[in-house]
């Protein structure tokens, strides 16, 4: 017999409060380890950046425990960034990093962005089959990425985000 995995109940939040910051923490040391220190494991991410209009914090939650966080931030008119997507390592393979990335990409959405852009880093394999597994698209570096060959940037048209 199979056992069900427990649901994702993922809720937004101020980025400040001990369980969001908990999470980012543990996602800056995970960077700061894969790329042996060499890179802002921040990502040049500030918790009021997510707390200006357009914007939104995200905690998924198992059984009352903070597993996972996802942001995005206004970019550009019309285009949203995805920011801060994280699973804690015990939680990972179960798909809670698809459904957080679906509620970001709803509520972005909902705040009347056309689409969503990331960043990522070429030793970040399972984010990237994740990103392009759900349709986003290689672009060009845009922003702060330009010119920077280890990041790797996407788009997601949200045309159909539900």
């Amino acid at each position: 017999m199979s056992r069900q995995l427990p649901a994702l109940e993922i809720s937004r939040i101020d980025p400040r409060e001990p369980e969001a910051a908990a999470l980012i923490s543990a996602m800056t040391a995970e960077v700061k380890a894969t790329y042996d220190h060499k890179i802002d494991g921040a990502g040049n991410f500030k918790p009021e950046d997510v707390l200006v209009p357009g914007s939104g914090f995200f905690v998924g939650r198992v059984e009352s425990e903070a597993v996972a966080c996802g942001a995005y931030r206004p970019l550009e008119p019309g285009i949203a960034e995805i920011k801060r997507m994280f699973v804690a390592p015990e939680h990972r393979g179960r798909g809670y990093s698809k459904a957080m990335l679906s509620t970001l990409e709803r509520m972005a959405k909902e705040s009347g962005y056309d689409a969503v852009r990331l960043e990522t880093r070429h030793l970040q394999a399972a984010a990237i089959a994740l990103y392009e597994g759900l349709g986003y698209v290689r672009i060009p570096n845009y922003g702060m990425y330009e010119g920077k060959q280890n990041c790797l940037c996407y788009e997601k048209t949200l045309d159909g985000a539900a």
